[in-house]
């Protein structure tokens, strides 16, 4: 019996022997990415003979806003006497466009005056290059699917966002109506008609500004015998009324009767000082350290875990960052530690399910996954109605707020899934390794 029971014993170590050795395994290879991260994060490397600087290189990373790094600012003005208050919103409207198309999101728009648009554009340092960016005026076109153009903003007299029946049989709706000049009209239904008769997919007139497509509504088979032969035509398809007052100020874009010229642009220094950028860093570097020396404190094992998955958070988070050429301002470092305490949050959440399971008597490995499964949903929820309010700044600011609104947003997703599953499975593996101990993980 002594000798089947050493058998047994020794069967036994071997299992947990192996058993421990993949668990280490799987967290080696858990260091190894998260490494790998921070290092394409913040480290210098070449790739296809480009040498890149992690994600704060100049050229390939994060872009620096107007207060931290200075910028262009350009004073731009009405070449006509008598210019609207409508006129000019659609200047700036096609403005942001523009510059929210060149990722240029940090920058403002302002007017100033009856006849002046001011642009203060961050991380460009030379003037004429804004200019070269901004100085065109704007050029409507309609063209078809084979891109032949059919109209051009000369031929639009007028385009307004409307509410109400665009027919008798329709629910009330925002829409776009279009008002032609008289001796385009025969123009908009020769190309409406040839586009009706075409196969699906093809039937459409393309509205494009500055050859971006704007819209591309297609026209209906009803059209197929005479197009739209009318002073007016409507552009329909479920808008909002933002989307469709937005749709209508850009055509306008097209058919404004002057062009803009350019009395003033110069460089600007850092409004707040050439440190501004490292000093914010540090401050940053310092909270980050206590929470991460809090959270071992008070929850052990687990707590370092959590510190180690918020290690591959903060590099995940500047690498995409980085891809994404996004502005950094003093907001949008807010935006991120703030997404960093949410990404704590999460963990506080998780560990103190785990000790509650832990005090009931459950084991190491079943309090860890009973934990995770019951702060699941408080997450989620939690996480969820703060995307929202990011989603809805995004779309509503301008500025500044929409460069928040771009560092909350990314910043949550990537905690919940680093809360979620990167934390999950580092404690799995310290779970099979020091799973004997309760005191080890915040237990009793």
């Amino acid at each position: 019996m002594t000798v089947i029971y050493n058998i047994i014993i020794l069967c036994e170590n071997l299992r947990r022997t192996k058993a421990m050795g993949k668990n280490i395994a799987k967290l080696l290879i858990v260091f190894v990415l998260i490494a790998a991260v921070v290092f394409a994060a913040f480290g210098t490397y070449t790739i296809a003979g480009v040498t890149k600087n992690g994600a704060f290189d100049e050229n390939y990373g994060i872009r620096q806003g107007l207060d931290l790094t200075g910028g262009s600012v350009i004073t731009f003005e009405a070449e006509a006497e008598d210019v609207t208050a409508e006129q000019m919103n659609t200047v700036v409207s096609v403005m942001r466009a523009r510059l929210d198309g060149a990722n240029y999101t940090e920058a403002t728009v302002a007017i100033q005056g009856e006849k002046r648009v001011r642009i203060e554009i961050p991380s460009v340092s030379n003037p004429d290059d804004a200019v070269k960016l901004l100085g065109q005026t704007a050029k409507l076109v309609f063209a078809d699917s084979e891109g032949n153009i059919v109209l051009d903003g000369a031929d639009v007299k007028k385009a307004q966002k409307m509410y109400g029946q665009i027919s008798e049989m329709s629910a009330s709706e925002n829409y776009v109506e279009l008002t032609f000049n008289a001796e385009s009209i025969q123009k908009f239904a020769n190309a409406t008609k040839e586009a009706a008769n075409k196969e699906e997919g093809k039937n459409y007139i393309a509205i494009m500004l500055d050859e971006t497509v704007i819209s591309a509504p297609s026209v209906s088979k009803e059209y197929a015998s005479e197009g739209i032969n009318s002073e007016t035509a409507v552009i329909s398809g479920g808008f909002t009324a933002e989307a469709a007052a937005e749709l209508a100020s850009l055509i306008s874009a097209g058919q404004l009767p002057f062009s803009l010229k350019v009395v003033e642009q110069s460089a600007v220094g850092a409004s707040l000082g050439e440190t501004a950028l490292a000093d914010s860093i540090k401050a940053a570097l310092i909270g980050i350290l206590l929470i991460m020396l809090l959270m071992i404190v008070l929850y052990r094992i687990p707590g370092l875990a959590a510190d180690i998955a918020l290690v591959g958070y903060i590099g995940l988070f500047v690498l995409l960052m980085g891809l994404f050429h996004t502005n950094l301002t003093l907001a949008g470092i807010a935006g991120v530690i703030l997404t960093i305490g949410m990404a704590v949050d999460a963990n506080v959440i998780i560990f103190e399910r785990i000790k509650e399971e832990l005090n009931s008597g459950k084991t190491v490995k079943a309090a860890v996954g009973a934990g995770f499964k019951r702060a699941f949903a408080a997450i989620i929820d939690s996480n969820i109605t703060t995307l929202i309010a990011a989603v809805v700044l995004y779309v509503v600011g301008v500025g500044t707020v929409k460069g928040f609104a771009i560092t909350l947003g990314l910043g949550i997703i990537i905690s919940m899934f680093t809360a979620i599953f990167v934390t999950r499975i580092i404690l799995t593996q310290f779970a099979g390794i020091f799973s004997k101990n309760p005191k080890l993980y915040g237990g009793k």
